[in-house]
């Protein structure tokens, strides 16, 4: 059924979990743990599919400014989703990183996360990105810090500094930047996830809320994306 290209890197903003919950008359952590099997489903559809790297945007460093109790459920469930999943990842190949500032995060959370890094660190089909704590604009005056250490060091020279340079400090930098972009819910912003690295991306809405998002939903989202032609600025010669 896939037989265009397929996306080497997709990326997904993972949006609706609130309002599925709301529709539904339930809190909204509800809806953050019905978003669980929506990982699943992203994470088993895009290694059927052969995509080699999945990049989920799950927590913005704005989302610290929402209820306490919702954070603490979010946190929660962070460490409950890689206590259930860790084994099955491992099986399925799939080697975790976690992008971000886990500064932020509770200390059980933090443990949490070396254990997913850690323990998936052979994985070879697919590489998951879990954006948690994570501010694509922090990101790049992150990538800044660290040229300019370079440059006060000797280490690099100010002309250096280019396109490259920064690419190079980014968190993505070892897997490039996405091909495809899907947005559920049907709002059309990027919210400070990964700026830079959409620049010449394909961008997918969907109205679905994330919690029914599944294999189908990505499917057609690659579909989409197979009928497009991708000129990164350039013409087609005529």
């Amino acid at each position: 059924m896939l037989s265009g290209p397929i996306p080497r890197h997709v990326a997904i903003i993972m949006d609706g979990n609130g309002r599925w919950a709301s529709e539904r008359r339930l809190p909204r952590p509800f809806g953050h743990r019905a978003g669980m099997k929506a990982v699943r489903e992203a994470v088993e559809g895009a290694i059927d599919a052969g995509v080699a790297v999945l990049t989920l945007f799950a927590f913005s460093e704005e989302n610290w400014n929402r209820p306490a109790t919702e954070i603490s459920a979010l946190m929660d469930l962070l460490e409950e989703y890689i206590a259930k999943e860790v084994a099955e990842l491992k099986g399925q190949g799939v080697r975790v990183h976690v992008l971000g500032d886990r500064t932020r995060l509770t200390p059980g959370g933090r443990s949490a996360v070396e254990q997913v890094e850690r323990e998936t660190a052979g994985g070879q089909k697919l590489s998951l990105n879990l954006c948690i704590s994570y501010s694509s604009r922090g990101e790049i005056a992150h990538a800044a810090r660290l040229l300019a250490e370079e440059v006060l060091k000797g280490t690099k020279q100010l002309e250096d500094i280019d396109e490259e340079a920064i690419r190079a400090k980014l968190y993505t930098a070892p897997w490039g930047d996405p091909d495809l972009l899907i947005r559920t819910s049907g709002e059309q912003r990027l919210s400070n996830f990964l700026l830079w690295q959409l620049a010449y991306t394909e961008l997918y809405i969907t109205p679905v809320l994330w919690p029914d998002f599944n294999r189908r939903t990505l499917l057609e989202a690659i579909l989409d994306y197979q009928r497009r032609e991708r000129r990164f600025g350039k013409v087609t010669a005529s």
